[in-house]
């Protein structure tokens, strides 16, 4: 009998016991259910991101301070409001047209990048539009925008069960293909409607984007083409899907999918949150020595400490995840995989999954938020990005800095300097990789929008990371040259 039965047998004995005893759902000390079961996944350990606060204070971890009054509006980021109006649009979430090693493509002479953005008074405006940088380009006012990719009626024309109920289209990746096709992949958000039984909905999706160059100097979209669903989360037993998220009044994610190709094959690893058969959520997981990590003794003292905390109830339903499932020649699901690795007890969001191979060793990197952690020591305005590597893709992964700990930044919300979603883009010679972000929050100043955040230099060897000091780059800026990687 596996342990996680025996577990599971021992808590609901307790569980009987304290309610005939008219005990109330508190798991006094009396309440025994505790049992190590991994799953056989990596786990992200409550001992290992308790080493964070003490260690986020370190400039090897610190997202550089920008200037402010070098920010600058991305110019080409050009709308329409809902009356017809011409607008500047704000711009967050971005990820480059990269090559099936992650590196970042050479488009016809160009570098390609894709982001979300929309209208910065209508947060429901969520939709994604390309951007491209003559290659050489550094500055921001190099970037040219080709407007949104898809057409609002695009998600009607296959009668797909799930895009034609799109409201959003949430963030993802892009690669050139061996035959120079452009695949994009993103998140279909459906529309919140409780009352006509729409709950938020996500699902991962692609389509090829056709593009075209008119004069040497332009890129346009001619449309898209094989626009598709690939996974909603299933039955929900590897991974949480949207109608068991809303029966536990949870936070549900299936979402960002980023392609990555290994040994001939196509996979997509993504944010998501556990399933039923693999560490799923509940009191119950609150017991599990796997999610805690270190000694018996710090085990028993941080699981006493967790159950009388305020944090509990979150610490219960937390369970992220970042997935993986493989993909057909075509872009359709092959087969369901287990997690790379899970956040159970820890926070339900681990966004913007990242993983690419370098210097003969996989790296896995997350950005996450201490608002929505359980970790004594991280504070509400903590934004972190973590990171993970393995000798394989499928793991097993273990921390970067031993604690998992690449990035921090705890500036206010407010401020103009603020950024968040991460991205570690690999170069292709080197131990460098260019990280890139949006900074400025939406709808926080009249004229100032979200745009993309000064890029900068993270160096990487082996099991170790540092920002590297002074290496702040252009707005947008996505690779450095090979004199640069040398240095």
């Amino acid at each position: 009998m596996k342990k996680s039965k025996i577990g599971k047998i021992i808590f609901s004995i307790s569980l009987i016991s304290c309610l005939i005893g008219g005990g109330s759902l508190t798991f006094a000390k009396n309440v025994s259910g505790d049992y190590k079961e991994t799953y056989d996944v990596s786990h992200m350990t409550r001992t290992d991101m308790l080493k964070i606060p003490k260690q986020q204070s370190s400039a090897q971890f610190k997202v550089p301070q920008f200037d402010a009054s070098t920010i600058k509006n991305v110019p080409s980021a050009k709308g329409y409001d809902k009356n017809g109006n011409l607008i500047d649009l704000d711009v967050w979430d971005s990820w480059p047209l990269q090559n099936a090693d992650g590196t970042v493509a050479n488009y016809h002479g160009y570098h390609v990048l894709f982001a979300l953005a929309g209208d910065p008074k209508d947060g429901s405006d969520t939709f994604i539009h390309l951007f491209y940088q003559k290659i050489g380009d550094t500055s921001i006012d190099s970037w040219k925008s080709a407007g949104r990719v898809f057409k609002d009626s695009d998600k009607f024309v296959l009668n797909d069960p799930f895009l034609k109920n799109q409201a959003e289209e949430w963030s993802g990746s892009a690669t050139l293909t061996s035959d120079g096709k452009v695949r994009l992949f993103y998140t279909d958000r459906d529309s919140w409607a409780p009352d006509s039984e729409h709950y938020g909905k996500q699902t991962l999706t692609t389509a090829q984007v056709n593009l075209s160059r008119p004069d040497v100097n332009t890129i346009k979209i001619d449309g898209v083409e094989d626009l598709k669903s690939i996974f909603d989360g299933g039955d929900g037993t590897i991974y949480q899907n949207v109608m068991q998220g809303i029966s536990q009044n949870d936070n549900h994610t299936l979402r960002d999918p980023h392609y990555v190709e290994d040994k001939g094959h196509k996979y997509l690893v993504f944010e998501a949150n556990t399933g039923t058969k693999d560490g799923y959520q509940g009191d119950e997981s609150l017991f599990n020595k796997a999610y805690y990590g270190g000694s018996k003794t710090f085990f028993q003292a941080e699981k006493n400490k967790l159950l009388l905390s305020s944090k509990k109830q979150i610490a219960s339903l937390a369970n992220g995840a970042l997935g993986i499932i493989e993909l057909n020649d075509d872009y359709t699901l092959k087969k369901v995989m287990k997690p790379l690795i899970t956040s159970n007890t820890i926070t339900d969001e681990i966004e913007r999954a990242n993983v690419f191979k370098m210097n003969g060793k996989w790296y896995l990197f997350t950005d996450s938020r201490g608002s929505k952690m359980t970790i004594d020591g991280i504070g509400a305005k903590d934004v972190y990005m973590l990171g993970y590597t393995s000798n394989s893709l499928t793991g097993s992964y273990k921390p970067l800095n031993g604690s998992g700990l690449v990035l921090n930044m705890d500036r206010d919300p407010s401020d103009l300097t603020f950024s968040y979603s991460h991205f570690a883009v690999p170069q292709p010679k080197g131990n460098k990789v260019v990280l890139t972000s949006y900074i400025t929050n939406r709808g926080m100043f009249a004229d100032q929008h979200a745009t993309f955040a000064p890029s900068f230099l993270l160096n990487i060897k082996g099991s170790k990371t540092s920002v590297v000091p002074n290496s702040i780059l252009p707005q947008g800026q996505m690779t450095i040259d090979t004199q640069e990687q040398k240095k």
